[in-house]
């Protein structure tokens, strides 16, 4: 039995821009529901399994299995976040505070990890062009050098965000968010009309991800905006841009080898080039987080790097 009846055909029709010949499912999803023998689940836990319903009937009109989807979206652990995703929604960048990033004790540390993870950083900038510090300024304001990755279960973020085309989950987002922290009403139904579209995929590529690598898509945890691992990268990242860093045979972006050739690779990706002018990094930068503060706090962190060395 498998996850998706036509592997090739939802593989084309998810990603037919990028190169899938070894999108292979493996039925990693068929984890039984944690409720004791002959135990009624709760009237809470009821109401739970059913808020997905809709998202499931998508899911299976894009060849996932029922029955499959069934278990995933039954287990305890799977419910509707809306406390993550409302932080979506009230995020305000401009109190984000990227100074604490080029302290004294932070790029002392930064120091540390380049020493640590010498041999990645050279292999990556070998393979793509991308200098270690660049890499490693992008891994220290993403996640701390990796100590902090985020407390989110990503499936229940995405598939919340994602389950916002039904007008009741929307309202039931809506009335979960401090009416001092609210968007205006037209806002946020913009904002959900143009996110709940984009969480329906990358939740897609969490699944095609999870199967892949062979692991539980429930356990993986990430931002409240759905991103992951090291190098906070959003499924569908992860598929077409990611790299095996350690050349195990498996693409892990909490390990940090991976992470880090991965973010050389992404960089590359959109025009990372050995010798690239400072105004064209500022640009390639926006493209992993399209925020001027943040590609900024980047170079800067990058040039501190350097004059340390």
């Amino acid at each position: 039995m498998r996850f998706i009846p036509d592997i090739r055909r939802t593989c084309d029709r998810l990603y037919s821009h990028r190169r899938f010949a070894s999108c292979r499912w493996i039925l990693v999803l068929m984890i039984i529901l944690p409720v004791a023998a002959g135990r009624p689940a709760s009237t809470a836990m009821a109401q739970a399994s059913h808020v997905f319903d809709g998202l499931q009937q998508r899911l299976n009109a894009d060849g996932f299995n029922s029955a499959e989807l069934k278990k995933i979206f039954g287990r305890p652990e799977v419910f509707f976040d809306a406390h993550s995703v409302s932080l979506f929604f009230m995020h305000n960048e401009a109190q984000l505070d990227y100074g604490q990033f080029t302290t004294k004790a932070r790029i002392a540390a930064a120091r540390q990890y380049m020493l640590l993870h010498r041999k990645q950083l050279d292999a990556a900038e070998k393979a793509h062009g991308v200098p270690k510090e660049i890499i490693t300024a992008i891994i220290l304001v993403e996640t701390k050098l990796g100590t902090y990755l985020g407390g989110s279960q990503i499936i229940n973020t995405l598939s919340t965000m994602a389950s916002l085309v039904d007008p009741g989950l929307r309202e039931k987002l809506w009335h979960s968010i401090p009416p001092s922290r609210r968007l205006s009403r037209q806002a946020f139904l913009k904002k959900v009309k143009q996110k709940s579209q984009w969480a329906y995929t990358e939740l897609k590529a969490l699944f095609v991800h999870a199967n892949q690598q062979g692991i539980d898509p429930v356990a993986i945890r990430g931002s409240y905006a759905g991103a992951m691992g090291i190098a906070q990268f959003m499924p569908t990242n992860v598929l077409s841009l990611a790299e095996d860093g350690d050349q195990d045979g498996r693409i892990d972006l909490f390990d940090h080898a991976d992470a880090i050739m991965s973010i050389a690779s992404y960089l590359a990706h959109y025009g990372w080039r050995r010798g690239i002018s400072r105004d064209k990094a500022y640009r390639v930068l926006l493209h992993y987080n399209y925020s001027r503060y943040y590609a900024n706090t980047i170079l800067k962190i990058a040039d501190l790097l350097k004059a340390r060395s």
